[in-house]
């Protein structure tokens, strides 16, 4: 580490300032649906999350190599395109915590690097069918792929529980919240520490302290880890709020049901090495889930601001990557003048989010009702009535529209 400059070092400082946000937040990825339905409390819900992104940081550097030597070249990358680019996913993450939107870090982080290198060395620096395959590919299919996996599991579930008793299986199904928490924080620090790793690893190879092709520094993947797991236990409550009530209301079953699909999708995609948004999928899986119950509904107003930040995300934070990497490289003023931009930007984000603190103290708050909406009531009219139901019931039943909330019906509706 002797041969890290000042430079070098502001860049590892920002990446691990950018890893702290992330923590907080893709908290709400492993614990809102487990802090919405009671199975944990909300403080021993991110502690626990906050431990297992750390064991998670050490599972694997799969995820990282992608970063640091897939997406872009790393021939012509410099320090201070990368600075820039974690710039970039700064802010983009604050903007969206403040607002309570669940948006991809990844996809911020990528597109910061994407913009700043497109900057620097010009379209050349990118490699686009990496791009392509790992990056955009999965950020369409992961949601679609957790959220199908839920929705067939939340009816698996209902169906095989019908009969049970209903305070013994959501006691049950509570508990499997946990565990099935635990993993997706596992798989979160598996998939997003790794990020930071790479990014680092990126800036050392471009500064000149590793070889091109390194894997990351043991101390690199610890500092990453420690970053992740203490933004984590600091709790994203605003986006924990909007995944937990905000999207739908989930009972106990579809919690589990969502947690276990979103676990599954992202330990896959990193043992795979594809730098997958946790965010899309585990949103994609609760969406599912709230589908999954008969009469269940998802928020698509809410839902429909969600994607248009997705869609938003690297375009956004690349054009703000960009931007900084045209200061930066006028010389170690243009550095700095990026640092304050940053430090104070920073600052009033959180200053603006004081006016309404959203913590573990409020973050069940009930979200405001919604009326059902189209894709929610056709699903709710083909859904099959429970067997036994009079022909003249059926008729109503399906003419009726589906409650917004609550429990999982036992007798179809009537008017």
């Amino acid at each position: 580490m002797e041969h890290i400059t000042l430079l070098l070092a502001i860049v590892i400082v920002t990446a691990l300032v950018f890893d702290f946000t992330n923590g907080f937040h893709d908290t709400a990825n492993a614990m809102a649906t487990t802090i919405s339905t009671g199975a944990l409390k909300p403080k021993t819900a991110v502690a626990m999350s906050a431990a297992l992104n750390l064991v998670g940081a050490f599972l694997s550097v799969e995820v990282a190599k992608t970063i640091s030597s897939g997406i872009v070249t790393e021939a012509g990358i410099t320090p201070e395109v990368i600075f820039a680019a974690l710039v970039g996913a700064i802010l983009w993450n604050l903007m969206t915590w403040l607002i309570g939107l669940p948006s991809s870090s990844s996809h911020a982080l990528m597109g910061g690097l994407i913009g700043a290198t497109i900057a620097s060395v010009g379209v050349s620096g990118v490699n686009g069918g990496t791009v392509v395959t790992k990056v955009l590919i999965p950020a369409i299919a992961a949601p679609l792929v957790a959220g199908i996996a839920a929705f067939l599991a939340s009816r698996l579930t209902y169906k095989i529980g019908k009969n049970a008793d209903e305070k013994a299986t959501a006691k049950g199904y509570r508990a499997g919240q946990v565990a099935s928490a635990g993993l997706v924080s596992l798989a979160h620090g598996t998939n997003d520490a790794q990020k930071t790793m790479g990014i680092i690893t990126l800036a050392l190879i471009a500064g000149g302290v590793l070889s091109p092709g390194s894997n990351p520094p043991m101390w690199v993947i610890l500092s990453a880890g420690l970053a992740i797991a203490m933004g984590t236990y600091l709790g994203g409550w605003r986006i924990i709020r909007t995944m937990g009530k905000g999207l739908t209301d989930l009972q106990p079953q579809q919690g589990f049901a969502a947690q276990t699909s979103a676990a599954s999708v992202i330990l896959a995609s990193s043992n795979l090495g594809f730098s997958l948004s946790t965010t899309h999928s585990c949103s994609g899986a609760v969406m599912g889930a709230g589908l999954g119950r008969k009469g269940g509904v998802v928020r698509w107003s809410t839902a429909t601001r969600m994607f248009v930040a997705w869609g938003l995300t690297l375009p956004a934070a690349g054009l703000v990557a960009a931007g900084s990497e045209f200061v930066t490289k006028q010389g170690d003023w243009g550095v700095a003048v990026v640092a304050a931009f940053l430090i104070g930007a920073c600052a009033a984000i959180w200053f603006v989010s004081r006016r309404q603190v959203i913590d573990h103290t409020n973050v069940n708050d009930a979200a405001e009702a919604e009326p059902a909406g189209v894709v929610t009531t056709a699903i709710a009219a083909v859904t099959p009535p429970p067997a036994g139901t009079p022909a003249q019931d059926l008729k109503t039943t399906i003419s009726a529209p589906a409650p917004a909330s609550g429990s999982e019906p036992t007798r179809p509706a009537t008017v």
